[in-house]
């Protein structure tokens, strides 16, 4: 992975590109798997390696992920990794003009339906995990009263602890720590409402 931030998504074709249905689960399993071939994820999202070697290459196209080193010594099998550590995609970025807005919004739906899905499957493979997992994982809500700006440090501070612990994790899987270790989803909404 070369850049170790996220890469900020602000133009329409390349939120257009990653607001695909089967591009998005690619780029979401490349982010878990941090690196892979076509015929890797082609296995995990059960389609054919043709089709997914062509939306990886879209993806590539938009600057979203890149050829890895080989991890193998295949020379027939192309490596991909993310370019960068996720995206970030704002409001500000999309909102002044209608077909940018609309698409903003089905992307974000599409990414909020896909997140649902996982957490759903989760749910359904729930005692499989055992009681340690599912004793952990968090299942919360918190009614607020904030303005604002205030919604808009909540969520620096959350993403700023998420990222601590990311990286924890990462530094101890990289030292060897790996017994016990698993692949998590952390799911953050903060939205106003009325009542």
């Amino acid at each position: 992975m070369s850049g170790t931030e996220n890469l900020p998504i602000t133009d329409l074709g390349t939120l257009k590109a990653l607001a695909h249905p089967l591009r998005m689960q690619l780029y979401r399993g490349l982010c878990v798997a941090r690196t892979a071939t076509a015929s890797q994820l082609a296995e995990q999202v059960d389609e054919a390696v043709s089709l997914v070697s062509y939306h990886l290459r879209k993806l590539a196209e938009h600057g979203l992920i890149e050829a890895a080193e080989p991890q193998s010594g295949d020379a027939r099998e192309r490596w991909w990794q993310p370019a960068s550590q996720g995206v970030t995609i704002r409001d500000k970025d999309f909102r002044h003009a209608p077909e940018k807005a609309a698409a903003h919004l089905a992307a974000t739906r599409l990414f909020h339906q896909q997140r649902t899905d996982m957490y759903r499957r989760y749910l359904d493979e729930r005692l499989t995990w055992g009681p340690e997992w599912n004793s952990a994982a968090p299942d919360n809500e918190s009614l607020l009263r904030l303005t604002s700006a205030e919604l808009a440090e909540l969520s620096e501070e959350l993403l700023a602890l998420a990222k601590k612990y990311d990286e924890k994790g990462r530094a101890a899987e990289a030292a060897g720590e790996t017994e016990g270790r698993e692949n998590v989803a952390l799911h953050v909404y903060g939205f106003p409402f009325r009542t």
